[in-house]
């Protein structure tokens, strides 16, 4: 997959075959789409173009708003989109003077100059231009003038399958991540650095690495116990994560610690990132260390028995 982060550097595209959007997940949903302009670009012998914008048009419409949560980092969203064979990924720099144009502009002095479609694919609910005032109907006007062919990805379609990226944020924040895993199609990831924590669980008997995840914008599942797979250094290790507030040891802030099972590497500085497999259960405070102690060897139980039964 070609990845494009200039207007101004783009190639002469064959025979291209765009969908628009932010991507935020690329659950099935988004899936489809990508699914649909692969079998369009085959057949037309030309090639498949994801058209998507960073920063996220929100943080930049509304940058008093800190309440945005994404599914994906833009690393993240990069490498889905090339497990799911797409040839080419335009990353347009998103402005407030690109949200300015109008809705004719857009599909004339961006989407027909830098892309020359032979056909549009976008879902049912997709706006565009000033105020959101563009849409499938001023597409399918417009592609008269232009020669392109349009297609829809019905309502129906998509709620055949019942997801949207809001529904899966819920179902993070609320801990249901197998519900989760079920919509994008794949398990949800966390990625950051690990750094130095109070280092509660070495007295625990339970190290843990903690980890500072670099992007403010990345949705942080529910507070509390997760079975997860842990990549840090090339290689896949289980573990049992904790996302809380350390209340047996009156803690105040958040933080996110994952014990690698069957691991005593010292990884402080390295790049590590959690595969969310699934919740175990609520952050509790307890009266004692001995019972947080006894808390934690159950944890560990449930996490060993979550991996027995599958591939590792």
């Amino acid at each position: 997959m070609r990845v494009f982060h200039d207007l101004n550097n783009l190639p002469a595209f064959k025979n291209s075959v765009i969908t628009i959007g932010t991507f935020d997940g690329v659950h099935k949903g988004h899936q489809k789409l990508v699914e649909r302009i692969n079998i369009l670009a085959k057949q037309n012998e030309g090639e498949s173009i994801i058209i998507t914008f960073h920063p996220h048009p929100r943080i930049v419409i509304n940058p008093q708003d800190k309440t945005l949560r994404l599914l994906n980092t833009i690393e993240e969203k990069i490498a889905l989109l090339e497990e799911y064979g797409v040839d080419n990924l335009v990353i347009v720099p998103f402005s407030r003077d690109f949200s300015e144009q109008s809705a004719e502009d857009y599909i004339s002095n961006f989407l027909v100059k830098n892309f020359h479609p032979k056909n549009i694919v976008i879902g049912y609910d997709h706006k565009f231009g000033r105020n959101r005032t563009g849409d499938f109907h001023l597409l399918e006007k417009m592609k008269v003038d232009f020669g392109y062919s349009m297609e829809e990805i019905s309502k129906e379609t998509l709620d055949d399958i019942g997801i949207s990226s809001t529904k899966i944020r819920n179902s993070l924040q609320s801990g249901e991540i197998k519900l989760a895993s079920e919509l994008l199609g794949y398990n949800y990831r966390l990625s950051g650095t690990v750094v130095r924590g109070l280092q509660n669980g070495r007295k625990l008997g339970y190290p843990t690495a903690n980890l500072q995840v670099n992007d403010i914008y990345k949705l942080v599942p529910k507070t509390g116990i997760y079975v997860v797979k842990v990549h840090v250094n090339a290689a896949v290790y289980k573990g049992m994560l904790s996302i809380g507030y350390n209340p047996t040891f009156e803690g105040k802030e958040q933080t996110i610690e994952v014990n690698i099972l069957d691991f005593d590497k010292d990884i402080y500085g390295s790049s590590l990132t959690l595969e969310f497999v699934d919740y175990i259960r609520s952050e509790k405070k307890f009266d004692s260390i001995e019972a947080l102690i006894d808390e934690i060897k159950n944890d560990e139980l449930v996490t060993r028995a979550a991996f027995a039964n599958s591939e590792f």
